[in-house]
Parts: C-alpha cells; sequence; structure tokens
C-alpha cells in the first residue's frame, strides 16, 4: 500500500452526476427521489429558512446594539507582566510571543498599567495607557510605537 493506490471505502462516496427520472430501470424514475406529493416534490419548493409564513426564526430573534467593522481588536498586557524580561531588554510583540505573554497579537498589543515594574526596558508595541507610560518612564525605560 502507498500513496498513489489509496482511495475511497466502497460504498463511501456517491455521485450526484446520475440522471433523474429515467424510467424504473434506472433505478431513481417516476418520483425521481421526491416522494409522493407535497410541498417538496414540486417545483418551486420554498427556500431554506422558510417557515410557511410563520415569522421566521431569524426575524423574531432581538437584533441590539452595533458592531463596527473598523473596530481594532488590542490584546493588553499588564505592566507587571513584563518583569520577566531581564534589565536593559527590548520588548516587542515578537520577543512578548516568545516568552508566551501574547498567543495571537490580533490587531497590536497594548501596555496596560496595572502592577509595578523595577526594570529598565526599550518597550516597542503598537499602543501604551498613560499609566502605564508613566511607570515604564519612572523605571528609567523607553517607550517607542511599534
Amino acid at each position: 500500500m502507498d500513496l498513489s493506490n489509496l482511495r475511497p471505502a466502497d460504498g463511501s462516496k456517491h455521485s450526484d452526476a446520475f440522471r433523474r427520472g429515467r424510467g424504473h430501470g434506472s433505478g431513481n424514475g417516476k418520483t425521481a427521489g421526491k416522494g409522493h406529493k407535497g410541498q417538496k416534490a414540486r417545483s418551486g419548493a420554498p427556500r431554506i429558512g422558510f417557515e410557511g409564513g410563520q415569522m421566521p426564526l431569524y426575524r423574531r430573534i432581538p437584533k441590539r446594539g452595533f458592531k463596527n467593522r473598523n473596530t481594532l481588536e488590542f490584546v493588553g498586557i499588564n505592566v507587571s507582566r513584563l518583569e520577566i524580561f531581564e534589565n536593559g531588554d527590548t520588548v516587542t510583540v515578537e520577543s512578548l510571543i516568545e516568552k508566551g505573554l501574547v498567543k495571537n497579537p490580533r490587531d497590536g498589543v497594548k501596555i496596560l498599567g496595572n502592577g509595578n515594574i523595577t526594570k529598565k526596558l526599550t518597550v516597542k508595541v503598537d499602543a501604551f495607557s498613560a499609566a502605564a507610560k508613566e511607570k515604564i518612564e519612572a523605571a528609567g525605560g523607553s517607550i517607542e510605537n511599534a
């Protein structure tokens, strides 16, 4: 057995290419797989989600609020989490991913001001809160927008 001999198990694949309604001998004659009578047996059967004129579910459920498609989603990291870096290090989004502080940076990383920092770091990320700026600069570090 090798990759060139692989094929689906017998009976697991069904072709949709056969012609329906071509007599009993075809195995799909007379009603052509549509059963007997009823709305779904006829042409012009209703669209998916149609409930016979009853107000459909997707219109009965309340829709609230507004979702701005242009909103940027930042990942917040507190200043106290930056203590795992060595004194004098440069903190970038890539280094945050390496250390495991960020998994998916989405639209950017923002440093938030919760906690304290004692190390002198150069922080290059997308955004900073005012409190985070003060604490990083008070510890002797510097900030740069990435």
